[in-house]
């Protein structure tokens, strides 16, 4: 698998949520996804970047651009050094919440993309890495 092209995009506050989303758009644009892949993608970014800001004190948001043969895709990875989450299972069950959400964003952008990765140590951090194959 080769990385054609990396982009890192800070998540220190709201607008930066606007700039990731719009970021991904574009990549997923121009790596010539369908529009339902692209809002796919776009939500499961946008969720993802929130959760990065409101539960994770800020972090970074890493888009890859990624060939694998004939295959194109798509890798978002978002990290935040916040306080970690101590039961990944439990966040990852639709409902639970830490805050005022409805408790679908991991689990929710866990189902709009083909890989979805976490990892995560209480007091250091968290990273979550999705991928989606065109």
């Amino acid at each position: 698998m080769n990385v054609l092209k990396r982009e890192l995009v800070p998540l220190r506050n709201s607008n930066d949520i606007v700039v990731a989303r719009q970021k991904v758009r574009q990549s997923s644009i121009g790596l010539r996804f369908s529009l339902v892949d692209q809002t796919k993608l776009v939500t499961a970014a946008s969720e993802l970047a929130r959760n990065a800001l409101d539960h994770g004190r800020g972090g970074e948001m890493t888009i890859e651009e990624l060939a694998n043969g004939s295959r194109s895709g798509l890798r978002l990875i978002f990290e935040d050094r916040g306080p970690g989450i101590p039961d990944i299972a439990q966040a990852l069950t639709d409902g639970f919440t830490t805050g005022s959400g409805m408790g679908l964003g991991l689990g929710g952008s866990k189902r709009l993309v083909n890989e979805f990765s976490i990892e995560s140590e209480v007091g250091k951090g968290t990273r979550i890495t999705v991928a989606r194959w065109r």
